[in-house]
């Protein structure tokens, strides 16, 4: 650990205060016993520090442009580091790169990384105020989902998929990785045609429309009346049959061959978990299947995630909540389900965030022109990028899981 002044700028209320001084010291203390990667952080005064660890880790660089960067960052944890960045009081050339060097480092950042007493107690109060009920459902889905069908075509594929794509070649285009994954599903599901589909959050229709190209007979369901109004303009398939319905899981009767939910489970909430696997064997047929693509966080982190709220929760997915492979097979046999078979594949999702990202950030102008901010851009930048850090350190997963009636 290292600290080096160059030529100062002139001086600032702040900086004849000390607390500049502080600020450095603090963060010199909170990063000294780091033991993954380096980081290298420059303040507005120009004084540099930097950081290596023992441990082989990513290289990450911030400019601080203003003092209450720090502050926000020690008193509002992960969530005032994300506030920091939309405010534009930090910035780098590899957002990923940052967000990675504090996942890697997370269990020795956990108390700075929640921040201060008060800051946990209100983000964790507010999160429970955004409770999966059936109407808290509907406001959390619209909260994210009914930005705009135009706001998503800017940058999703030309099949509108929302999820993780499956990259089964270091060549494959984000269209060819989210067909792969598409296909894949079709795989695992197993379908030889005519068989009656659930799909627990449609989307835009990309995979019910697949699944009624392969004969199925398909029942697409979303809370989303901007996703709703895609899905029901497609074209009608050839062979089996698609509709959608905008209706919560909980309220849908009738029993089905087989039930797909594409990256739903975690927009459901802890305190509603045994209710959404409940419902899967409700409505699943005898010896039917079920496959849930699902975002898992590592068991390790679980405990310490489930005792705060996150910058997602707080300010992407509201109400939303990460399991881990082992609650969803624990969930799934309390509910009489049998887990069958898993596959995870992280990296792709990494991937497809750095796709999704590079597009998004293409898209400057039309989204300013669209009425979105740069407050609001820096936010979803920094998710995008927040994301594919988590994916690419491990500290996520992502996968497929089939469970049999």
């Amino acid at each position: 650990m290292s600290i080096e002044r160059s030529s100062p700028h002139p001086a600032s209320l702040l900086h004849r205060t000390g607390l500049p001084r502080i600020a450095a010291t603090a963060l010199r203390r909170l990063l000294s016993p780091l033991p993954c990667g380096q980081v290298q952080v420059i303040f507005p005064d120009g004084t540099r520090l930097d950081h290596k660890g023992p441990l082989p880790g990513p290289t990450a660089h911030v400019q601080v442009h203003r003092w209450r960067a720090v502050r926000r960052l020690v008193t509002g944890g992960d969530i005032g580091f994300a506030e920091a960045f939309a405010a534009g009081d930090w910035s780098t050339p590899d957002l990923p790169a940052v967000l990675e060097f504090g996942a890697v480092n997370a269990l020795h950042l956990e108390r700075l990384v929640a921040g201060s007493a008060p800051a946990r107690l209100w983000n964790r109060l507010r999160h429970g105020l955004r409770m999966n009920s059936k109407a808290g459902s509907r406001r959390n889905i619209t909260f994210h989902y009914d930005l705009g069908n135009a706001f998503y075509r800017l940058w999703l594929d030309a099949s509108m998929s929302y999820s993780s794509a499956l990259y089964a070649r270091p060549d494959m285009s984000l269209e060819e990785a989210q067909q792969a994954k598409i296909t894949r599903v079709g795989e695992l599901l197993n379908l030889r045609g005519g068989e009656s589909v659930l799909e627990i959050g449609a989307g835009w229709g990309a995979l019910a429309t697949h699944l009624a190209g392969r004969g199925a007979h398909v029942t697409g369901l979303t809370l989303s009346h901007e996703q709703l109004a895609h899905a029901a303009a497609l074209p009608a398939p050839q062979r089996g049959s698609m509709a959608f319905r905008l209706e919560d899981y909980r309220d849908t009767g009738g029993s089905f061959d087989r039930i797909v939910s594409i990256e739903m489970l975690e927009a459901v909430g802890e305190r509603y978990w045994p209710r959404y696997f409940q419902a899967l064997r409700e409505r699943l047929n005898p010896g039917g299947l079920a496959v849930l693509q699902v975002i898992t966080i590592a068991e390790e982190r679980f405990e310490s995630y489930r005792r705060s709220a996150d910058f997602i929760q707080r300010y992407i997915f509201p109400g939303g909540m990460l399991l881990t492979p082992t609650i969803i097979a624990r969930e799934a046999e309390k509910a009489g389900l049998v887990p069958a078979a898993s596959e995870t594949f992280g990296q792709s999702y990494a991937r497809t965030l750095a796709d999704w990202r590079r597009r998004f950030l293409d898209q400057t102008e039309a989204l300013e022109q669209m009425g979105f901010d740069r407050t609001f851009r820096r936010i979803w930048d920094y998710y995008l990028a927040y994301c594919e850090a988590g994916f690419r350190c491990g500290a996520i997963n992502v996968g497929l899981y089939t469970l049999k009636g």
